[in-house]
């Protein structure tokens, strides 16, 4: 290579090297400028209205979604092993036990807006660390071909003894989502032996075990099974495909029924605050509550909502969450109940 070649070459390289560094350093500030969600709530129903937040508010949002298999908990401990240097920034939950347990962790940073501010106490955390929105509530799912839809009937086959047992009976594993959410309800409700009882009870008699709500609301609506526990957003969803399904609530003692509200949280240590804050006052709004009312899975709006505006279907179950089971007292229900449902499955 004559001298001349040489200082070219050296030249070129260090070109290309100036520009590789400057291409990398616009695509880390371009991700830095993004506002990073972690979410668990389905994306069908979530994804849309994270994209319209991006469009009206022009803050670029990079959004990573959970999967029905570990729906929250597995974005849970994702942030909890990322507490040293947290990735994410906003926290969409499909539920609150979880984000209660960020909370007492410490990794939830508290905002009071004006989300905050409509909705009722019962269903955001003191402090600002975390507030709920748009429910959802336990229900049994019945094929009408099969049985009558009634909580006499229902709990008729859960107490009988036939050769059968529960095998045509489905319940999602409770190790996470509202199942688990139900299960440490019980355990607040009548503690935790008497729930270990009732499990154990309904293993025995060959209560079918499957991976997650929505499986349950298939088996249910093609005959397979006759009934089991799932979502009010899954029974809906049966409802539309024209399936022979009717609901009826699962209540707890004083007819107090399992409302699962959605939850959203600003993760502690972001270094986009102000990003963070209208994006969980865009999602506690009313214009959100009132359209996830008005979508498919018919979730129910928590704050101030015209009655009217709903439809009949969020009309009757937003009645029925009114008188609702308390979770916020659970957060030590849910860590024993949760730490021995680990135990019965995953060991």
């Amino acid at each position: 290579m004559t001298p001349r070649e040489g200082s070219w070459f050296a030249a070129a390289a260090t070109l290309l090297c100036l520009g590789m560094i400057a291409l990398l350093s616009w695509g880390g500030r371009a991700q830095d400028d993004a506002l990073v969600v972690y979410c668990s709530h389905d994306s069908t129903y979530s994804e849309e209205i994270l994209r319209d937040f991006e469009r009206e508010s022009g803050i670029r949002l990079v959004v990573r979604f959970d999967t029905e298999a570990t729906k929250s908990i597995g974005l849970i401990n994702l942030l909890i092993a990322e507490r040293e240097n947290p990735q994410c920034d906003v926290f969409w939950n499909n539920e609150v036990l979880g984000t209660m347990k960020l909370q007492k962790l410490g990794l939830l940073q508290p905002y009071k807006g004006e989300g905050f501010a409509r909705i009722p106490a019962k269903y955001k955390a003191d402090d600002g660390s975390w507030t709920g929105f748009a429910a959802r509530l336990r229900v049994f799912i019945v094929n009408t071909e099969k049985m009558a839809a009634t909580h006499e009937a229902i709990f008729q086959r859960l107490n009988a003894f036939g050769e059968d047992g529960l095998s045509r009976v489905a319940m999602a594993k409770p190790l996470f989502g509202t199942t688990l959410t139900q299960y440490v309800a019980l355990w607040g409700e009548a503690g935790g032996e008497e729930t270990k009882w009732r499990h154990q009870r309904l293993r025995d008699r060959g209560l079918l075990e499957v991976n997650g709500n929505s499986v349950v609301k298939d088996l249910v609506a093609v005959g397979r099974c006759d009934f089991g526990w799932t979502d009010t957003d899954d029974y809906f969803l049966a409802v539309d495909e024209g399936q022979p399904v009717e609901m009826v609530p699962v209540f707890m003692t004083c007819e107090h029924a399992i409302c699962v509200p959605n939850s959203v949280s600003i993760i502690r240590g972001t270094s986009r605050v102000e990003a963070a804050r209208k994006l969980v006052d865009f999602l506690l709004s009313k214009q959100v509550e009132t359209r996830l009312a008005c979508s498919p899975s018919r979730q129910i709006p928590l704050g101030p909502a015209a009655f009217a505006e709903l439809p009949e279907e969020v009309q009757e179950l937003k009645l029925w969450s009114e008188r609702s089971v308390d979770l916020k007292p659970l957060g030590d229900a849910h860590a024993a109940c949760l730490s021995w449902l680990q135990s019965e499955y995953l060991q």
